[in-house]
């Protein structure tokens, strides 16, 4: 056959439709072996792309350098068409290789078909993305691809009308590019589906959503999903018309080759001329082997359902519309074929003999460590065994190797003896290692990381105004926003009224629509419309209008931006700066500090808490300057109270980390942060009228905590400790005094047990009666520093109630 014939409902060359139908072979292969090299012990665990091969390749198609993709764990096949992925780099993170060159995705932390490309170089500064084909970095939670999804579009809207933004050539040449997101058909369910879907159209911004329709989500039929049975059918109404904006809804089969490439060319032009959002449709696809390695659809579909898949395989009908098209013979195809196959099978072979190599030749160094010290030590037998059983397992994996030098040590414990000094030295080292493998890069490590950013002290003079809290942070803002045009906040009534506390007040008007933005409320997808800018080089400010409703993006924040830095080992940031306000107003659903859960959630995420206006405004300016993403949490209850304005309202800085002694004193410590502080105050003034000194500590920031150590240099003078906080009894205060007693050694200069100070388990009542006995007060500090006092010296201090 000619290779320059051109087929013209496609506009695609012989050579490039075999060309596809080679990775589609070679792609599915991968995935036959991937499975097997599971059920082989080789693998912890495997979910594969096969079935999808055919739409994904026609996807790539129209994927241009600067398009980003937000898709899941089944765009194996795009990611090679798109020169995204290698077959040995697919395989390197089946077998977990730790190793970026070997699996440039996650560097060995993520399973297999969590894809992306590396985003930042060696010292986690940006690549220039508009010469990249980009992959935001997948996660495992189904639809949480959505909300980032929005964002890396709304990033092409800001850089196409913005025009102070044109000359940001490495990441958009004036908002041209495309994003490209992918989910399967059963997690339409999700709610992040239906609130990113709503949002894109609202915005109108170009992305192109996939659904890989397969008709099943595991074992659940599409009955049991969607409404009607059909996504597209059921989102009709968002179909854009003459009088409507909304969106473009395409529909096409999973095995029509021709069909698959012409509805992308059209998604494609419709997302990137005109800024629409597309939706496409592909079902009647398959899925060959089942969902997983963890089961067969043997045990749920039909037999009439299974052969319908056989028949309707995109392979197998690609494979027959080549023939009945003539561009190919069976024996040409079947030579194809083989190549792909064995190009498949090599790069596994690659892939497994660089990934175990490495680990054959650590346990080598231990076991010729070991060997030694059997012939010095009296526990030689034993050392003989243990390390025979080791060089017995046929795939071996690190962890076995340290396990049988920890069994050894202990065994040599009373030993002094040139090996084993070796084969400690030997663990320490292979610790470091791991330590750098499985544990490094939760924050940025680069030179713009927040814990860098130096300390510049707020300036004052006779001349600065004090004004209410509000104004400071306006000042800030307005200054932020006057000095780059990277900056911009978005957010429920961030707009036109410049928040609901008036901190953005007059900024829209000064700035326009596209620096001081409303939204809708949709929390996911505010916070997702951050994400995906700030990968893409804008500097966003988000806000969730309350504390409580922080609930509504927890698992955006914690599944997706807090585990960026670290799923990709360096490759990938997002600083987004996340605004809220909590702690005390008025009721259940207002006045929650639920600390303890972002505590827990966010790690990857700087979680700092002024206690006013002023050293607010300091964070903002240090987390613009800084790479990493940041939840700050205003003082609810703080915006009317008088501060002064600084001088250098734009430049000063807040370091991260680093307490401040608000009030010192002698006999009692009290450490606490936010609102609390003023209350602690206050009971340090009361108490001092007694004869009790209290030294206050403000924490200001509880991700970083304290990082010099200084809170314990306190408890040196006073010998006593109480954490204070708004949380639930065994949170905030909780992490607190372990930091300080258990990390820094504190329980060593303790003359009295250390106290917690915490709010009710409940969430607070309504009303100022409410509050007093829902959360700690002026009294409920001054009543436990007097009773610490109490224990000390009964007859100065006797009990008051």
């Amino acid at each position: 056959m000619g290779s320059t014939k051109v087929l013209k409902k496609v506009g695609l060359k012989v050579e490039d439709i075999l060309s596809d139908y080679r990775l589609a072979v070679e792609s599915r292969e991968a995935s036959i072996i991937g499975r097997k090299e599971v059920f082989m012990g080789k693998a912890k665990f495997g979910i594969f792309g096969d079935g999808k091969e055919l739409a994904q390749i026609a996807m790539a198609k129209v994927f241009r350098n600067g398009d980003f993709r937000s898709g899941y764990y089944r765009d194996q096949t795009f990611m090679m068409a798109i020169d995204g992925l290698t077959v040995q780099e697919y395989f390197a993170q089946l077998y977990a290789h730790m190793s970026v060159e070997a699996e440039p995705a996650s560097g060995g932390r993520m399973m297999n078909g969590h894809f992306a490309n590396r985003l930042l170089d060696e010292n986690g500064k940006w690549k220039k993305q508009t010469e990249m084909k980009n992959s935001s970095s997948d996660i495992s939670p189904t639809a949480a691809q959505m909300p980032r999804l929005v964002g890396l579009a709304y990033a092409s809207k800001l850089y196409r009308q913005n025009t102070d933004l044109h000359d940001q050539t490495d990441f958009s040449i004036k908002g041209n590019e495309v994003a490209f997101g992918t989910i399967g058909n059963a997690s339409t369910s999700e709610g992040h589906f239906f609130e990113a879907i709503n949002a894109a159209g609202v915005l109108q911004v170009p992305m192109v959503i996939s659904v890989w329709d397969d008709d099943y989500g595991i074992s659940v039929p599409k009955d049991y999903h969607t409404t009607g049975g059909s996504i597209s059918e059921f989102l009709a109404g968002i179909q854009r018309t003459k009088d409507k904006l909304g969106y473009e809804i395409i529909k096409v089969k999973g095995w029509d080759y021709d069909a698959l490439v012409a509805a992308y060319q059209k998604a494609e032009q419709v997302a990137r001329e005109e800024h629409v959002p597309v939706f496409v449709h592909v079902n009647e696809i398959t899925q060959p082997q089942g969902h997983s390695t963890s089961g067969s659809h043997e045990r749920y579909k039909s037999k009439e359902r299974l052969e319908w898949e056989k028949d309707h395989d995109c392979n197998v009908k690609f494979k027959q519309w080549i023939l009945e098209n003539e561009l190919a013979s069976e024996e040409e195809l079947a030579k194809l074929e083989k190549e792909a196959k064995a190009s498949a099978k090599a790069a596994r072979a690659a892939a497994w003999e660089a990934f175990i190599s490495e680990i054959k030749e650590e346990q080598k160094q231990a076991t010729d460590i070991l060997d030694a010290l059997a012939e010095e030590s009296a526990q030689g037998a034993a050392i003989i065994q243990l390390v025979a059983e080791l060089k017995k397992t046929v795939n071996p994996i690190r962890l076995e190797t340290t396990r049988v030098v920890k069994k050894v040590l202990r065994l040599t414990r009373n030993e002094e003896t040139s090996a084993r000094a070796s084969l400690v030295a030997w663990l320490e080292k292979s610790e470091a290692l791991n330590e750098e493998r499985y544990s490094s890069l939760v924050m940025s490590e680069s030179d713009e990381a927040s814990i860098k950013v130096a300390e510049i002290k707020a300036k004052y003079s006779e001349n600065s105004p004090l004004v209410d809290g509000r104004e400071v942070l306006q000042a800030c803002f307005d200054a932020a926003l006057s000095r780059d045009p990277r900056v911009f906040a978005i957010g429920e009534d961030v707009g036109k009224i410049g928040d609901v506390n008036q901190a953005f007040a007059g900024l829209q008007d000064k700035y326009g629509e596209l620096r001081v933005t409303d939204t809708g409320i949709r929390e996911t997808t505010i916070i997702g419309q951050g994400i995906g800018a700030a990968l893409r080089g804008l500097r966003p400010i988000t806000e969730i209008q309350y504390l409580d409703y922080l609930l509504y993006a927890i698992q955006t924040l914690s599944d997706d931006l807090a585990t960026l830095q670290y799923r990709t080992a360096g490759g990938q940031k997002a600083p987004l700066i996340i605004r809220t306000r909590g702690h005390r107003l008025e009721g259940v659903w207002h006045s929650g500090s639920p600390i303890s859960m972002i505590l827990g959630s966010l790690r990857g995420i700087n979680v700092l808490v002024p206690r006013d206006m002023t050293q607010a405004a300091g964070f903002y300016n240090t987390m613009l300057k800084s790479d990493d993403p940041a939840l700050i949490i205003e003082c609810l209850n703080g915006y009317r109270l008088k501060e002064r304005i600084p001088d250098n309202i734009g430049e000063f800085t807040v370091p991260l980390g680093v307490p401040e002694v608000l009030r010192e004193g002698t006999d009692v410590t009290v450490v606490t942060y936010g609102s609390m502080c003023r209350v602690v105050m206050q009971a340090a003034e009361e108490l001092e009228e007694i004869g009790v000194s209290v030294e206050v500590i403000d924490v200001q920031s509880l991700l970083p905590f304290d990082v010099d150590k200084k809170i314990v240099e306190s408890l040196k003078k006073t010998n006593r400790v109480i954490f204070a906080d708004e949380d639930v009894p065994g949170g905030a205060s909780a992490y607190m005094m372990q930091k300080v007693v258990e990390e820094q050694g504190g329980y060593f200069h303790l003359d009295s047990q250390p106290v917690t100070i915490s709010a009710k388990e409940h969430r607070p009542a309504y009303a100022s009666d409410g509050d007093y006995w829902s959360k700690p007060n002026v009294e409920t500090v001054f009543d436990k520093v007097y009773a610490l006092m109490e224990e000390v010296d009964p007859q100065r201090f006797p009990k008051l109630y």
